[in-house]
């Protein structure tokens, strides 16, 4: 199976995470476009990154995202404003959220809580969140049609 183009997005807060994801990704051979930031700037404002992103997820067919923030919750919240993306957040403690976020929602970004995740918790996650695939049942395509309706 081809792997998918992957963009990312950070503020100052998910920059190091984001390099870090951004090497592994890299090793894997995966297709990366990065958004930035591409320096570390404690006055940058994560929106200015994200929506780039998002963006550049929903206008290339099957690609993925990943975004990066303190919490990840704001990046969440401007990706989830562009028509077609689903992201879902993740700081932590349980993979099954990561896992399920693909498997019932098809989730195409992934936003990661930087001060929450070390390295090798944050590559874990990514790693099982690219390996995961929606699992087509009929409840979660019937619940996924839905959400585009709202898109539209």
């Amino acid at each position: 199976m081809k792997k998918p183009v992957i963009v990312l997005g950070t503020d100052h807060a998910g920059f190091k995470l984001k390099e870090e994801i951004k090497r592994y990704l890299k090793q894997h051979d995966y297709i990366v476009i990065d958004e930035g930031a591409y320096n570390h700037d404690a006055n940058d404002d994560y929106p200015d990154f994200i929506l780039p992103a998002a963006r550049k997820v929903a206008k290339i067919p099957g690609s993925r995202g990943i975004i990066f923030g303190g919490s990840g919750q704001g990046e969440a919240i401007v990706a989830n404003k562009v028509k077609g993306i689903r992201a879902a957040l993740y700081y932590g403690k349980n993979p099954d959220i990561v896992r399920l976020s693909r498997t019932h929602n098809k989730t195409n970004i992934l936003s990661l809580g930087a001060r929450f995740l070390a390295k090798d918790e944050a590559i874990k996650a990514v790693k099982l969140w690219l390996g995961t695939e929606f699992n087509n049942e009929e409840r979660h395509k019937r619940r996924i049609n839905k959400i585009s309706q709202i898109d539209k």
